[in-house]
Order: C-alpha cells, then structure tokens, then sequence
C-alpha cells in the first residue's frame, strides 16, 4: 500500500506539472516560470530517438516512468514493479535528475519486499539534433541507497558515459558504467556494464530494437565472468494525451547467451509519460 500512494503521489504531481501551460504556468515566478520553455529549447536541441528498454538513454527526458519485469524461475515468477525507475526532470539545461521509486519485488516463494533507493544525475557535454550531427555525449552518476527488505547490505556508486548516434532512421545508444559498492567490495566487487541499443523508426511511432546488455567482473566473488543478453523489444510512442503529457509504451525480453549468467529469461513492460 505504500508503494502504491508513493507512485500516486509521484504521478499526480507529474500531472500537475503538465497540465501548468499557459497563463496559469505564466503567474509563477522566477526559475519555475521558465521551468518547461527551459525544457523545449532543452529537448530540441539533441536527437529525438525513443528511450530504449533497457539501456539508459543518453538524452535528457522529462517524464514519469514505471516497468514491470517478470523473471521465471523453477518455483514460479519472480516480478518486480518499477524496477527502479520514476520520476525524472530537467532542471537545467544541461543536466537531469532522475528520483527513482525503490524496486517492490515479489519472489515466487518469500515475502515481499522493497529494494534500493536510486538516484542519478546527467550531464549532457555534446550533442546535435537530427539537422546538425544527430548525436550526443552524456555522463551519468548513479547511486543507490539501502532501503527495505531486499535492499543490498551497502549502497554503490555508478559513473557512466554515454554516447549515441543516428542515421536518419537508425539509431544506436550507448552506455559504459562502473559500479563501486560502498561497501563489501571483497564480495560484489566492481562490476563494468557495457550496454548498447539498436534502434529503426518505422511508420513515425514505433521504434523496433535489438540491445545487448553485457556485466564483466573484474574481481569479487564473479572475478573472470561476463553476463551477456541479447534483448530484442519494441516501444511505440509518443502518443498525445492531454496539453504536454503523453505515453509511451514498450515490451521486451532478455535473453542469456552466455554460460554464466544471474538470471535465464526476465520480460520487461515499460510505461513512460513524457511532459
């Protein structure tokens, strides 16, 4: 129930920011009353690609967003509601802060429980629209803090760059990150993840992908291993709902193609609603 009033909560207030158009938005004052103009000038000046399924995109989005994964096991399916992600805004030029909703798992047999609480900041060094370049540079600092019953014993931190580029219809999205465990290194350690999407715009709204979502370990307990999935999917969107808000929609399935590996199959539905 908590969880719930916590997405409500979140979402209403993502409403509430789409719907401040106009001369009702126009009455605020100072930095706030220039919050979504800041925002369009923002937006128009790097690419206008879908965000992918899994890999964190490069460009800076303005939105409310919420997937559910589902990972079979041999007791049953294991879902995870939000899977980290939640509300994420522009409040500069340059940069995004995305407020993620801590991960509410439900194991196919134990309690239920809440994960880590995510945070992360980007800062946009380089890009060009689809007139000039179609490209763009980014770099993230995620960071997660231990919260709940299936919350890991320390936090981490993740600094990440990345980059994308696009070919008229094409468009790939790239992402290198390092996690560094505040904690317990000995046992984690410190993880690479190496993420790339592959995207083809078809028919204006839909955008077909193919990602390969790769973990090396470089020493922990995994030390010498490497996780690879190959993640075919689909996101449909932006759709027009009311003033600013739209939706997006997106379905897609990892799949393991390597010896070792954390997990076999995981479905993920995405729901995004730009404003």
């Amino acid at each position: 129930m908590r969880l719930t009033r916590f997405y409500s909560v979140l979402f209403l207030h993502a409403i509430a920011i789409a719907g401040l158009s106009g001369e009702g938005f126009a009455q605020q004052n100072g930095y706030f009353s220039n919050w979504f103009e800041r925002v369009n000038k923002t937006q128009a000046e790097q690419p206008h690609w879908i965000t992918p399924l899994f890999t964190t995109t490069s460009r800076l989005e303005e939105e409310f967003r919420s997937d559910i994964v589902w990972t079979p096991t041999a007791a049953g399916d294991s879902l995870n509601y939000g899977n980290g992600k939640g509300l994420e805004l522009i409040p500069t030029e340059h940069t995004e802060v995305i407020l993620g909703v801590p991960p509410y798992q439900v194991p196919a047999s134990g309690p239920n429980g809440m994960g880590n609480i995510p945070i992360t900041l980007k800062y946009r060094f380089l890009t060009g629209n689809e007139e000039h370049g179609n490209y763009i540079v980014t770099a993230f600092l995620a960071g997660s803090i231990p919260a709940g019953r299936y919350a890991t014993r320390y936090g981490s931190i993740t600094p990440t760059l990345a980059f994308g580029k696009g070919f008229r219809s094409f468009d790939f999205q790239s992402t290198v990150g390092w996690t560094i465990p505040t904690g317990g290194r000995q046992s984690a350690g410190t993880p690479v993840a190496y993420n790339t999407a592959f995207q083809y715009r078809v028919l204006r709204k839909l955008w077909p992908e193919v990602e390969v979502n790769a973990t090396f370990w470089p020493n922990g307990k995994s030390d010498g291993n490497k996780q690879v999935f190959v993640s075919p999917g689909l996101v449909a969107g932006r759709f027009h709902l009311w003033r600013r808000l739209g939706l997006s929609i997106g379905a897609g399935e990892q799949i393991a193609v390597t010896h070792f590996h954390q997990f076999d199959r995981a479905k993920t539905l995405s729901i995004r609603f730009p404003f």
